[in-house]
């Protein structure tokens, strides 16, 4: 288990751009079909922005129609935790880095096989390490 990265909020704040920070830190959400992310087709794998905790991979993602990226399984189960979130008069399961607690976005029981899980993500909350050739 890594040891978990605990910041101040000064220190996050001059770390992450506004955006990340809002989304990451105060469990904000990116508009659909905004982020940097949600086409991307290239093979790598893509980590937690605020710690480089390895989060999914893309070998897992697929174009859910949302306008965020989706995932059906995140690249090591260890490396997310998730909590039910009862904001906005429904019940959700939010889905966070382990290492440092970074809001990722939600999880939904509407994903593809083999798991029938759609890891909703926010593309700031994430940046994506190309796989090598």
């Amino acid at each position: 288990m890594s040891e978990k990265v605990k910041k101040t909020e000064e220190e996050w704040q001059k770390e992450l751009t506004a955006e990340q920070y809002r989304v990451t830190r105060e469990k904000g959400t990116e508009r659909p079909f905004t982020g940097k992310y949600y086409e991307n087709k290239e093979k790598g794998k893509y980590i937690c922005v605020c710690c480089g905790n390895e989060l999914f991979s893309s070998d897992t993602k697929f174009e859910s129609g949302t306008g965020w990226p989706s995932f059906w399984d995140p690249a090591k189960r260890e490396n997310i935790k998730m909590d039910e979130d009862n904001s906005r008069g429904v019940t959700r399961t939010e889905v966070m880095c382990d290492k440092c607690g970074a809001h990722l976005g939600h999880v939904f029981e509407d994903g593809p096989n083999p798991t029938g899980l759609r890891y909703c993500i926010n593309s700031c909350s994430l940046d994506f390490k190309k796989e090598e050739n």
